[in-house]
C-alpha cells in the first residue's frame, strides 16, 4: 500500500502529518509526502519519499521572519504581527482580508500540480492538510477519495451557524467589543462569498461539469480527522460533524533529547519543569515572551524555584531581559521530548503545543494571539485543563499567578488521566484504523 501525504510548506503543519504517516511506515508501507522545498529536510529525515508540491507563496522551516518570505508575503507577515499588538479582533480582520490569496493561491495551477503528483505516485490512500485548499480543489474536481486532516481547532471546518475565521467561543480574559465582532462577522461572510466564487471559477476550469459548492470553507474529504482531543470538544457541535469523522487526540512526533538537554534535565530533578514556546510564528512577539520570562524569574512553586526550558524562536534575545543561567534557553528546544517531563507548558494555544502537552498529561497556561487559538484557549478553560490570559494585557504578576494556580490546582491533577487515554490509543493508530474502510484511490 502507498500513502500520499499532502502538506503546505510549513513545519508546524508537516510535523503532525509525518507522525500520522508513521503508522503506515510501521507496517512496512510506502509513504510519499508532497510538499515544498523549505520542509524537505524533515521529510528526508523521516525516511519518506518526497514529490515537489508548492501550495502557497509562504513557507516556514521552523521559525518565520518577514525578511525570509518572498516579496508580498513579507509585507503580509509584518502586517499580521502588527495586528497582533492591536488585539484579537484586529488580528482576525487582517487574517480574513489576507485569506483569499493566502489559502487559494493560483488555484488551477496548484490543483493541476496536485493531480500530477497523484498520478506520479499512484497512491492507495491520500491524506491532505485541510488548509491545503488548492490541493483539495484538484481532488474534488477529479472525484478522488481522500481524508482531510484538520490540524487546528475543530471549528476550522465550520458547522451550523459558525463562520470561518470567527471564534465561536472566547476565553474569559478576552472580551471583544460587540460592534467589532459584528464587523468581523460581516467581513468573514464577504470573504467566504468571494473565496467560494474563486473556488467555483477554478472548479469550472478544471471540470466544467462539476456542480458548484455553496461554501468552499465547508468542503471536506470522505473522512475528516480532527487532530484534537475529543475531551476538549464542545459536545453541542458533535451532532453537526461530518458523518465519517474521528478525533485523533494528538499526533506528536517522535523526538529525543540531545546530550546537552538531557544533561540539563538531569540537574535539580525535584524542581517542577515549565516548558515555554510560542511556536514558529509568534515567538516574534518578544514583548509578550519577555513578560513570561519576568513572571517565571519570580515564580515560586511553594517549595522553591521552577526549572524553565524556553524556546526563544525568532524573538530578539535582548528584549527578553536577563535569563537565569540555570534555564535551558535556545532558539529551538526539543519541546516534545521535554514536555514529557514537565509540570506545566506555556504556549500561544497553537494546536501542536496544546495537543503535545495534553498527550504528555501536562496542563497549560496559554496566551492566544490569532486564528483558532482563541477557541482552543476557551476549550482549555471550559474543561479545566488550563488557564488563558490576554497576551497584550497580562502583566508579569498576572502570568505568575496563573502559573502558580495551574501548578497547584485541579488542572495539574486532571491532565495526567487525559494524557494516559491519548497515549493508550495514539493519533496515528486511530488515523490508520479510520481509513481502513476508505475506498482506495486506484
Amino acid at each position: 500500500m502507498t500513502l500520499l501525504v499532502i502538506s503546505p510548506d510549513y513545519a508546524s503543519h508537516l510535523f503532525p502529518l509525518l507522525a500520522l504517516a508513521g503508522a503506515w511506515a510501521a507496517h512496512g508501507e510506502r509513504v510519499v509526502v508532497a510538499t515544498g522545498p523549505a520542509v524537505a529536510p524533515y521529510v528526508e529525515r523521516a525516511g519518506f519519499e518526497r514529490v515537489p508540491l508548492v501550495l502557497g507563496r509562504g513557507s516556514n522551516a521552523g521559525t518565520s521572519r518577514a525578511a525570509e518570505q518572498p516579496p508580498g508575503e513579507d509585507a503580509n507577515l509584518r502586517r499580521f504581527f502588527a495586528a497582533t499588538r492591536a488585539g484579537a479582533v484586529a488580528t482576525l480582520r487582517v487574517q480574513a482580508e489576507l485569506r483569499r490569496n493566502d489559502l487559494l493561491w493560483e488555484p488551477v495551477s496548484v490543483a493541476q500540480a496536485t493531480l500530477s503528483a497523484v498520478h506520479s505516485v499512484s497512491p492507495d490512500v491520500i491524506l491532505v492538510d485541510h488548509l491545503g485548499f488548492g490541493a483539495t480543489l484538484g481532488l474534488q474536481a477529479a472525484g478522488l477519495p481522500y481524508a482531510d486532516v484538520v490540524l487546528g481547532h475543530p471549528t476550522s471546518l465550520p458547522v451550523g451557524d459558525e463562520r470561518y475565521g470567527v471564534p465561536p467561543t472566547w476565553p474569559g480574559a478576552l472580551d471583544p467589543d460587540p460592534a467589532g465582532l459584528d464587523e468581523l462577522r460581516q467581513l468573514a461572510d464577504d470573504v467566504a462569498n468571494r473565496f467560494t466564487d474563486d473556488w467555483n471559477v477554478a472548479l469550472r476550469a478544471l471540470d466544467p461539469s462539476h456542480a458548484p459548492v455553496d461554501d468552499a470553507f465547508r468542503v471536506h474529504g470522505d473522512v475528516v480527522m480532527y487532530n484534537y482531543p475529543e475531551a476538549l470538544h464542545d459536545p453541542r457541535r458533535s451532532p453537526l460533524l461530518p458523518a465519517a469523522h474521528v478525533f485523533l487526540g494528538a499526533s506528536a512526533r517522535d523526538e529525543t533529547l540531545d546530550d546537552d538537554a538531557e544533561s540539563w534535565l538531569s540537574r535539580e530533578p525535584g524542581l517542577p519543569l515549565v516548558v515555554v514556546s510560542f511556536g514558529s510564528f509568534l515567538s516574534t512577539r518578544d514583548d509578550v515572551l519577555g513578560r513570561v520570562v519576568t513572571a517565571l524569574r519570580g515564580a515560586d512553586d511553594g517549595a522553591g524555584r521552577v526549572r524553565v526550558a524556553l524556546a526563544t524562536g525568532s524573538a530578539e534575545p535582548a528584549q527578553l531581559g536577563s535569563l537565569p543561567g540555570s534555564w535551558l534557553a535556545r532558539p529551538f528546544i526539543p519541546q516534545v521530548a521535554l514536555v514529557r517531563h514537565a509540570a506545566l507548558a506555556i504556549t500561544h494555544a497553537g494546536n501542536n503545543g496544546v495537543t503535545e502537552a495534553l498527550a504528555a498529561g501536562v496542563p497549560l497556561v496559554v496566551l492566544p494571539f490569532s486564528t483558532d487559538q482563541f477557541a482552543v484557549a476557551a476549550d482549555l478553560e471550559r474543561t479545566g485543563f488550563g488557564s488563558a490570559l490576554d497576551p497584550n494585557g497580562a502583566t508579569p504578576d498576572q502570568i505568575r499567578a496563573a502559573v502558580l494556580k495551574v501548578l497547584h490546582g485541579p488542572a495539574r491533577a486532571a491532565a495526567p488521566a487525559l494524557g494516559a487515554d491519548l497515549r493508550a490509543d495514539p493519533g496515528p493508530v486511530r488515523a490508520r484504523r479510520a481509513l481502513a474502510t476508505l475506498r482506495p484511490v486506484r
